[in-house]
């Protein structure tokens, strides 16, 4: 038989997922082109694609309808015709981060800024710690704050780079869309606590005057604007409810055995459910808390024919 046509199905053992943002103004989302990069190092996914790692229970639906279009009497189908286009993809994270609790929150996911002393206690975080303006020099891992500022940093200790709030409306966070403002708001830290350009502290440099916080990972919006400051993070927090939904491109691999690839790209992927996590016994009377995530695939037009597309399926041989 021809081996183009003869191929083993692939067994695949686990499916890895990456997510790169979407222009949410233009709605333009991220392009995977499989012809051009199917066989990246599952390690190191091209820019600005981010590795989410592997997920569990990934389940792909297609919710289109087609309808039988009839003629005649007696009614014959003379052709077939799609009346809905509707697909939608479920999966759970197999680690923790701030991008999958943003991605499995489905609305903001608000970054909890270090308290200021006094302020008063707010379920989403209470006034932060004034933020530290960034020096000329920073990078996307390199973060220049002055020596004094930075003696206030540690190692290990999270941050959030963004510019404040100054009454914009619309979307607002640096690098990918963390939430919408409908109406002008009071917070000065806003963008801060919704941005997704978050980091981890690898080391603090000190010397004379400068301080300088290098990070373990690039910034999500790479190298910060001359406007942006930062601020430190406790931690995460997400909402039930609220009017904001997340929308990212996402690439989800599966390997076989044999070096083939099965993957599967949505342009633009909206979330279609709330925060939710999945309790795993794992022994020794511990739960294993994963997070759940479940989206609807939104259309883009193809610019090879332009016809309305929601999920691009492609193989590539080992």
């Amino acid at each position: 038989m021809n081996d183009v046509t003869s191929m083993m199905p692939p067994m695949v053992s686990r499916v890895s997922a990456y997510f790169a943002p979407v222009n949410r103004a233009a709605q333009q989302p991220t392009i995977f082109d499989a012809a051009q990069c199917g066989g990246f190092a599952l390690s190191a996914p091209p820019a600005p694609w981010m590795s989410l790692g592997w997920i569990t229970d990934f389940a792909r639906k297609c919710e289109t309808k087609i309808a039988a279009v009839r003629v005649g009497a007696p009614a014959v189908t003379q052709m077939q015709a799609r009346t809905e286009i509707d697909a939608t993809v479920a999966f759970s994270f197999e680690s923790w981060g701030k991008l999958q609790l943003s991605l499995s929150a489905g609305t903001q996911q608000m970054n909890l800024l270090a308290v200021a002393t006094g302020a008063a206690a707010e379920c989403s975080g209470g006034a932060g710690v004034p933020a530290v303006a960034l020096q000329a020099g920073s990078t996307a891992t390199v973060l220049q704050v002055g020596a004094t500022a930075a003696a206030a940093f540690s190692v290990g200790a999270m941050v959030a780079v963004d510019v404040d709030y100054t009454t914009q409306i619309g979307y607002v966070g640096s690098g990918v869309s963390g939430a919408y403002v409908q109406s002008a708001l009071t917070d000065v830290d806003y963008v801060r606590r919704v941005t997704l350009n978050v980091g981890k502290i690898a080391s603090v440099a000190i010397s004379g005057t400068t301080g300088a916080l290098t990070l373990e990972s690039p910034l999500i919006a790479g190298v910060p604007s001359a406007s942006m400051k930062v601020s430190g993070l406790v931690g995460f927090c997400d909402r039930e409810g609220s009017s904001f939904f997340q929308e990212w491109s996402a690439v989800f691999v599966g390997e076989g055995q044999q070096g083939e690839r099965v993957i599967w790209h949505y342009p633009r992927l909206q979330t279609m459910a709330g925060a939710a996590e999945t309790n795993l016994k794992s022994g020794a009377g511990y739960e294993k808390v994963q997070l759940s995530a479940a989206f609807r695939a939104m259309p883009v037009k193809d610019p090879v024919d332009g016809e309305t597309v929601v999920c691009f399926r492609s193989y590539v041989a080992g």
